[in-house]
């Protein structure tokens, strides 16, 4: 039976796709293996399918909860941050960028942790959160929704989210966004934008992206 344990831009968890991103936020679900809440505490991370060689048996009682990512874009857009252990490096650079984008707050996990939890979940519910911001100035590896579909935003382009794959890309347009990628980590994406962009799927790059 499919797991419900792979995550979409909106952040909801669902059954269906692979990942190159592996994750977790606590532990989500019940001595059964089912999924019962949407997260547990603020820590969400987003991890390497491999290190050390670790294997882990799935959705064990008590365990948190393994959830995989389409891509690391997909991880940022729902909210997840590089794991310190596994990604040491990517936590590094991530911290860095953190610091250029918001030079005023502490540079501790649980900051970090803490200023995104407060930009993805609607307080006391299980709703999320949402902003507008001009097209034009979204970073590459930002994510936006058109009506209920998540785009991509690389190049000139934005590409269509599926569980499987990005299928298909559009101009990318004028006006207004509704961005799914928190605020925050929106401006850490910006502030690297000179490098390279986040892990991306390889469909991103056969899906007419950055043309023009």
């Amino acid at each position: 039976m499919p797991r419900r344990n792979r995550v979409t831009p909106f952040r909801e968890l669902v059954d269906t796709g692979r990942g190159l991103v592996f994750g977790n936020r606590g532990c989500l679900h019940d001595a059964a293996g089912e999924i019962v809440r949407p997260f547990q505490g603020t820590r969400w991370i987003a991890c390497r399918l491999d290190f050390r060689g670790r294997r882990r048996e799935l959705l064990l009682p008590g365990r948190y909860t393994e959830l995989f990512f389409l891509d690391e874009a997909t991880a940022l857009a729902a909210g997840h941050r590089p794991c310190r252990e596994c990604r040491y490096r990517d936590y590094r650079d991530f911290v860095r960028l953190w610091h250029e984008a918001h030079p005023g707050d502490e540079l501790r996990a649980g900051v970090i942790d803490a200023r995104l939890h407060a930009e993805r979940v609607e307080p006391n519910s299980r709703g999320q959160l949402r902003h507008a911001a001009p097209f034009a100035a979204l970073p590459d590896g930002a994510f936006v929704a058109i009506g209920d579909v998540p785009f991509l935003i690389l190049g000139d382009r934005i590409l269509r989210w599926t569980p499987t794959g990005y299928d298909g890309s559009r101009p990318r347009p004028g006006g207004t966004a509704t961005v799914l990628t928190p605020p925050s980590l929106v401006a850490v994406l910006a502030a690297g934008r000179h490098g390279e962009p986040p892990l991306l799927h390889p469909s991103a790059w056969s899906s007419g992206a950055g043309n023009g």
